[in-house]
């Protein structure tokens, strides 16, 4: 059976939303949870029902947001420390966070290390799009630089995911750039497209508008635009629900078309919801781990879970060291 270690302690707010997620993940599948945190604050939020059936791993020390990624290597009895120790010691198959991103990746790849062959671990997110799948992109916090190898593994690795994870069929690889042509992008952009030619499913540079038109299946970038670009995304989304609000209340037309629409928006609200994705999975470790926002609600929480048993089982680390050999012996020829 799965087992995914869950850092009770590091959402924005607190152990709460957390254990909820947990309960509710654990009533629609069968995995092992253990709770990483502060019993005394734990258990009077979890029911005596759940109390044999969740194993709860103390820890007293919690790393807040103000505090630096690199502290975390040096404060062992943290709740984020200790769940990570639990996949590197085998007692558990993934990690799901809440708490500090940077702490939980320096941690992630210090502590598990990376998969043979990957030279930079990347962090995965997920945009709606009109094919009504979502698309990956990645990286987009991870690693601010990149050389173009980075970007032909972030693109391997996403490849493996989509296919792998989400099942997406053949899935359609592209590189993010200022334009179609080959010869758009910096010069790091066009070194990855020169290298990633030829490889299965490469589908050449692609535009902003290519996330979420459904044309593209994965999106390579750095870690620096593929972070502007989810940060941008998620305001958009964010205005755009204010500014429909905000026009509704001025019409009783409006009022009453939204009326009717009740179930229209409450679908887009789930497609642009962050909570409805769970997590950002950080891909090229060993192991899993599922970075969550830091203001996940208990909706969030459970579908992070569900990101970290869907990574175990499809056994997509396995496929990514594949994938990486047949690039290798392709470009060998």
């Amino acid at each position: 059976m799965v087992k995914i270690a869950i850092d009770a302690m590091g959402g924005d707010f607190g152990p709460e939303p957390i254990i909820n997620g947990c309960i509710t993940a654990l009533k629609n599948k069968t995995f092992e949870p253990i709770l990483v945190g502060k019993k005394s604050e734990i258990l009077p939020l979890l029911p005596k029902r759940y109390r044999d059936k969740i194993l709860i791993v103390e820890s007293d020390d919690v790393i807040s947001m103000s505090d630096a990624a690199t502290d975390a290597v040096k404060r062992k009895e943290s709740s984020i420390y200790k769940a990570i120790e639990l996949v590197k010691n085998g007692e558990a198959d993934g990690v799901v966070s809440a708490g500090h991103s940077g702490a939980t990746m320096t941690l992630a790849t210090l502590r598990l290390g990376r998969l043979k062959g990957v030279a930079r671990p990347a962090l995965i997110t997920f945009m709606p799009t009109v094919g009504n799948r979502r698309s990956v992109i990645l990286d987009v916090g991870a690693n601010v630089d990149s050389k173009p190898e980075h970007l032909v593994q972030f693109a391997i690795m996403g490849g493996c995911y989509s296919q792998y994870v989400m099942g997406v069929q053949n899935p359609r690889i592209g590189l993010l750039a200022n334009g179609e042509e080959d010869s758009k992008g910096n010069e790091v952009t066009k070194a990855a497209h020169k290298m990633l030619q030829g490889y299965d499913g490469f589908i050449g540079n692609v535009e902003g508008g290519d996330i979420f038109n459904g044309s593209c299946d994965v999106i390579t970038c750095d870690g620096f635009v593929g972070n502007l670009v989810l940060k941008t995304s998620e305001g958009v989304a964010s205005t755009i629900s204010y500014l429909i609000k905000d026009y509704i209340k001025k019409s009783p037309i409006a009022i009453t078309g939204a009326l009717l629409m009740r179930k229209v928006f409450k679908l887009l609200k789930k497609e642009i919801d962050y909570a409805e994705v769970g997590g950002a999975p950080l891909i090229g470790i060993k192991g899993c781990v599922i970075v969550s926002h830091g203001k996940s609600n208990a909706r969030a929480i459970e579908n992070a879970i569900y990101q970290a048993i869907s990574y175990v089982d499809t056994n997509v680390n396995e496929h990514i060291l594949e994938k990486l050999q047949s690039y290798k012996e392709l470009k060998e020829k």
